[in-house]
């Protein structure tokens, strides 16, 4: 008795096979950097090295906010402190000069060049605000990161997490602290 093959047996690759090696060619193509990346720019940033620079800005602003919001209520600079330090932490990711560390900030400090941040006059009013600060970096970052190649997308979205929790933190979750 003798075998012979199925008419139906296929001869190359499956389907399967096909998608699944489709589907790779495209999750590498998607994460690797494209022209926009590359220096052929003609010398100017690409868009990658200017989001860099501005999430490194923008984290270095939080941070100032924080600063303002311990000098005028300094109850709150205990709790406030450890998110202060995450942004900072954030604007050195992203290839920022961070502001160092402040133990203390002191309100009788002398002028600089810089403004001086608003703060709202109550401690709640306060955090409030700087929730509302932290929710609308995170939601930017989280449009930003759409634009990016894959490495600087996944720091924005790992800072942009961590600027949504911070959000709860300040006003949500006080009183499960």
């Amino acid at each position: 008795m003798s075998f012979s093959l199925s008419p139906r047996m296929p001869s190359g690759p499956r389907r399967r096979t096909l998608l699944a090696s489709a589907a790779g060619v495209a999750l590498l193509t998607g994460c690797s950097p494209g022209p926009a990346d590359s220096d052929a720019t003609g010398g100017s940033p690409s868009a990658a090295d200017r989001a860099r620079a501005r999430a490194a800005r923008d984290s270095d602003g939080l941070a100032a906010r924080y600063d303002a919001v311990m000098a005028a209520h300094p109850g709150l600079a205990e709790r406030l402190r450890p998110l202060r330090d995450e942004a900072v932490r954030h604007a050195e990711a992203f290839g920022g000069l961070a502001a160092q560390p402040s133990p203390t900030v002191s309100t009788s400090a002398p002028a600089t060049a810089k403004t001086p941040l608003p703060v709202p006059d109550t401690e709640q009013a306060a955090l409030t605000d700087l929730a509302t600060a932290e929710r609308a970096l995170a939601d930017q970052r989280a449009k930003t990161l759409l634009g990016v190649p894959g490495e600087l997308a996944r720091l924005l979205a790992s800072v942009a997490a961590a600027g949504a929790a911070h959000a709860y933190l300040l006003t949500e979750g006080e009183g499960e602290a």
